[in-house]
């Protein structure tokens, strides 16, 4: 309707209760409408008033405006960093301010609903991805992007000005085949980990939206997983919508092949908690055409979806004249503002992380320094990730700190090599085609400065090349290869390409291929054009290249640091190249040219820093025991340069921390796809290791001293809670921030316990001599872990410790308290129990029942085990009954005490593998199974062998 008109229907009126307009517009929908509607580009109902409008849109850390700039703060993996709640709030703030903004802009189409934050749990610093979220500690995640979320969200009691869609729902943490693979996750792992971190948001009402992940859990895809409803909301009572992540639709068909049509996978969707699908508009509104007509799904079931999709949309503001929304009054003023660009500023600030400092060389004194060499492929670049908005402007470490110390007392050597490429054929030089054009050609007789190339070499074979004769990117279109591209970013990134030596020539001279980005090899066509070779003769196409190296990168940073009172070396990741979407790190150690770099510079001058700007953890072990100081910082937005200047000469004293384990090597990592991180001593909380840097470390150019540890109690209740105090004093010479950490220990329990889990944190700052008390409240239930023999949360009675430090490594006082919870009693397998909640496993994983629920599947031919132990089995055994099925042929041994121990009963399952229309494997053929047993009269440990092609969803005994 129109902003002031009178209202036609009792839903434009604004004085009705929110679901009585719902309500009222609903029913004057017809079908085809509510069809219409269901897609995230929801159309116009013109006979209705209700406008187009697009449902998405991005804001990891900054709102993403692709027609113009927005204010860009550091990646998220840095934000997490901070251990600042209340800045993530103000930034979230901000970033809804500017979603408000291009709102106006876009004539109210869409950008209200965005698809942040990334709220994924980083199990493991491999994944692709792990730029986008708040680390591994599901506390600290869970703060932080529910401060984000509110901040979004506004602080009016209706009226919403920008919704937050948390993602990806869940167990999301590998980019290798994830439209594809399952992610086996058991209830214990689930309940205190995996949905931890997005409970906050949801529970508090920050967050009005969640969206699903493209994997399968534990065989059902995401999309269409149970949890969505019964969890999210049912339990968690999502006050909001859920969507699904982008083209998963036809995914659920053509990926996972979990459905045969797309009408059985929007129906599976829609019914199971999808109330807006992301996907192609036609393709979703033919499958919901489909899936009503053949009674998959009912007008109720959209009903229902459509209900939770404008309620949001009312408290928006969409239906209601502006002067009753305070936040349709923003205006396009705010876009990169001066208070954003200071908030950018704060951020990227606060983010830093000092590692090491040690002979202490930082901050450094701008008064006393008469030289500094900067060095390094990050030193003069400011990169974006896939989900950074347009900067308005790029502050390049170099040019923050030249802002420092004037440009006379500056040697910058970015460390790169300069090369030509030569056909091998020819002998003619690679250049552009002319000053006109971009595109290459092998036909230069002379290889003067036009036909040189700066390479960044990112490691394992990838780099970039840069035109000396018009400063573009090499880059292709799959067709032909021309230096034009201004930055290096892109869903695909081909701006990246491989050299490999292939041999020598008849000259012994060394050849090699240049591929691109997809690793088609390069060709010369018979115009000496350089052109993508493809068919199948590409590789006997591909062309033959001399590389000439004519500036030796590393030896020009060693004479620039051996010329300078210190050297300042900034290494780390391009953002789209080794780590992204769709593509895991292969390691944890920096590119083998930074490593040389790194080395070669600190041999010239020991008074070296290394600055790394990555996207996740490294291993930086020589660097380490070697070089002075080590600082990192995420990839920092436009303010980049200027808060590591700020830092590095002590305008700023850093106290981030980290937010993820920095390991030693991956040789510490179990494999990606475990994601049990019980079992598999994953993250700070179960490994057992030697870290080279631990969860929450984070150095200061001063110091503080803990002290008076004060307890309101010495004991706690499973329903009360325990208020803890202590005091921090900056003792010394420099004011900065202390991020004060709690942590909590079950120092015994019936399972395996976290060896310290995160409860509370808080970052203060304190002047020199000044102190703070800091008070933290503990709740009995934070205490509490998931009982899989009841199927609850538990609080078990016992001691447990109450520890509080600078890192999770670094406790400076802590106090023993008792806890009046309960004691877990001996299981009961007398009743059904579910195969997952087992106590322990060996070679299993956990899939998909048919019938509903999991069950769980040998590895392999060898077979495994799952433990149930305490059990209660005074009362004997005559008979064992299961619930089973097999593709072919399993065994499922009963054995008591230990895997190898007696056996009580063995019995065989039997079946046929069904595959659907898209060859997945189906199997329907459940069937109860009963075995005559006896037990020994001291069992408690119940083993459970499954071998061959099993599976088994539950079992009991029967005395």
């Amino acid at each position: 309707m129109a902003k002031n008109s009178q209202p036609k229907y009792p839903f434009q009126d604004p004085n009705l209760p929110v679901d009585e307009r719902v309500e009222d517009l609903i029913s004057r929908l017809t079908l085809s409408e509510k069809i219409s509607l269901m897609p995230t580009r929801q159309m116009t109902v013109e006979r209705l008033g209700i406008r187009e409008y697009n449902v998405g849109g991005e804001a990891a850390h900054g709102l993403v405006a692709r027609e113009g700039s927005t204010t860009v703060f550091p990646q998220t993996l840095g934000l997490a960093c901070t251990w600042n709640p209340d800045l993530m709030l103000a930034i979230g703030s901000a970033v809804g301010d500017e979603a408000r903004a291009y709102y106006k802009k876009r004539n109210e189409s869409g950008g209200l609903t965005l698809w942040a934050p990334t709220v994924d749990m980083e199990r493991d610093p491999r994944w692709g991805r792990t730029e986008e979220a708040y680390g591994e500690d599901p506390h600290l995640t869970g703060m932080m992007s529910a401060a984000y979320a509110k901040g979004m969200r506004g602080d009016h009691p209706f009226y919403i000005k920008a919704v937050a869609s948390l993602k990806h729902f869940y167990a999301n943490n590998n980019e290798h085949e994830r439209l594809r693979s399952s992610s086996s996750i058991d209830p214990r792992n689930k309940r205190e980990y995996y949905l931890k971190a997005f409970e906050p948001a949801i529970r508090e009402r920050a967050a009005h939206s969640m969206m699903t992940a493209y994997n399968e859990i534990n065989g059902t895809p995401a999309i269409c997983h149970p949890d969505v409803q019964e969890i999210v909301k049912d339990e968690w009572e999502l006050d909001g919508f859920i969507v699904c992540d982008g083209a998963d639709l036809h995914q659920t068909v053509d990926d996972h092949r979990y459905c045969d049509t797309y009408a059985e996978a929007v129906a599976l969707a829609v019914k199971g908690g999808i109330d807006c699908i992301t996907d192609d508009r036609d393709l979703v509104i033919r499958a919901l055409h489909e899936a009503i007509e053949r009674g998959l799904l009912e007008e109720a079931d959209l009903d229902r979806a459509l209900r939770r999709v404008f309620r949001i949309r009312f408290r928006l503001g969409q239906f209601d004249p502006e002067e009753r929304n305070p936040y349709a009054k923003i205006s396009e003023a705010v876009i990169y503002r001066a208070e954003h660009r200071e908030l950018a500023l704060r951020a990227a600030r606060e983010a830093i992380v000092l590692l090491k400092n040690e002979p202490r060389i930082l901050p450094l004194d701008k008064n006393k320094l008469n030289s500094a060499a900067v060095i390094g492929p990050l030193a003069d670049v400011v990169y974006r990730d896939w989900y950074t908005g347009q900067l308005p402007y790029r502050v390049t470490p170099l040019a923050g700190i030249a802002g420092k110390i004037s440009a006379d007392r500056i040697r910058y050597a970015d460390g790169c090599d300069e090369i030509l490429l030569r056909s091998a054929k020819s002998g003619r030089y690679v250049g552009p085609h002319s000053y006109d054009r971009d595109e290459l050609t092998a036909d230069k007789t002379a290889g003067d400065t036009s036909s040189r190339y700066k390479v960044t070499d990112w490691g394992w074979g990838r780099l970039t090349l840069r035109s000396m004769a018009n400063g573009a990117y090499v880059t292709t279109d799959d067709e032909t290869v021309s230096a034009s591209a201004q930055d290096v970013w892109g869903w695909f990134v081909k701006e990246q390409f491989t050299l490999s030596k292939t041999g020598q020539d008849a000259e012994g001279q060394d050849t090699y291929n240049l591929r691109t980005w997809n690793e088609c090899p390069v060709t010369i066509d018979e115009e000496e054009r350089l052109v993508v070779a493809g068919g199948e003769e590409a590789e006997t196409e591909a062309a033959l290249f001399h590389v000439l190296k004519v500036k030796d990168g590393i030896e020009e940073a060693v004479r620039a640091a051996a010329a300078s009172d210190v050297a300042i070396v900034c290494v780390g990741n391009h953002p789209l190249i080794n780590g992204k979407e769709e593509i895991d790190r292969p390691d944890l150690v920096l590119p083998e040219h930074q490593q040389r770099l790194i080395r070669e510079v600190y041999k010239a001058n020991p008074n070296t820093i290394v600055v790394v700007i990555g996207s996740y953890p490294f291993a930086l072990n020589w660097e380490e025991e070697h070089v002075p100081a080590i600082v990192y910082t995420a990839h920092g937005g436009q303010e980049a340069g200027h808060a590591l200047a700020d830092v590095l000469f002590g305008d700023y004293n850093p106290a981030g921390r980290l937010n993820m384990t920095w390991y030693r090597s991956v040789d510490q990592l179990p494999d990606m796809m475990d994601y049990d991180i019980i079992k598999g001593g994953r993250t700070y909380m179960y490994f057992e290791g030697e870290p080279l840097y631990p969860f929450g470390h984070g150095l200061s150019y001063t110091e503080f001293l803990y002290k008076d540890l004060v307890l309101s109690s010495d004991a706690l209740q499973a329903d009360g809670q325990l208020t803890i105090s202590v005091t921090v004093e900056n003792i010394g010479a420099l004011a900065g921030d202390e991020v004060v950490q709690l942590y909590v220990r079950a120092n015994q329990s019936r399972v395996k316990r976290p060896l310290k889990q995160l409860s509370g944190f808080e970052r203060v700052h304190l002047k020199p001599g000044e102190q703070q008390t800091i008070t933290f409240t503990l709740q009995g239930e934070q205490l509490a872990f998931w009982d899989v023999t009841r199927e609850r949360y538990a609080v078990e009675n016992g001691e447990y410790t109450i520890m509080v430090g600078r890192s999770s490594a670094q406790i400076e006082l802590q106090s023993v308290i008792t806890v009046h919870g309960e004691t877990i009693p001996p299981r009961n397998l007398y009743q059904h129990t579910k195969a997952e909640n087992y106590d322990d496993y060996e070679a299993v994983y956990l899939d998909e029942c048919s019938e509903g629920g999991t069950c769980v599947v040998p590895k392999g031919p060898a077979g495994g085990w799952i433990l149930f132990k305490d059990a209660d089995l005074c009362r004997g055994a005559k008979r064992f009954e299961m619930r089973a099925a097999a593709r072919g042929r399993g065994v499922v041994e009963l054995r008591v005490h230990d895997p190898q121990g007696e056996l009580i009963a063995r019995m065989e399952v039997e079946g046929q593998p069904r595959t659907n229309r898209l060859g997945r494997v189906r199997n329907d053929a459940w069937c109860t199974i009963s075995e005559a047993v006896q037990l020994p009269g001291d069992a408690s440990d119940l083993y459970i062998g499954l071998s061959g092609d099993v599976r088994i969803a539950w079992f009991c005994f029967h005395a």
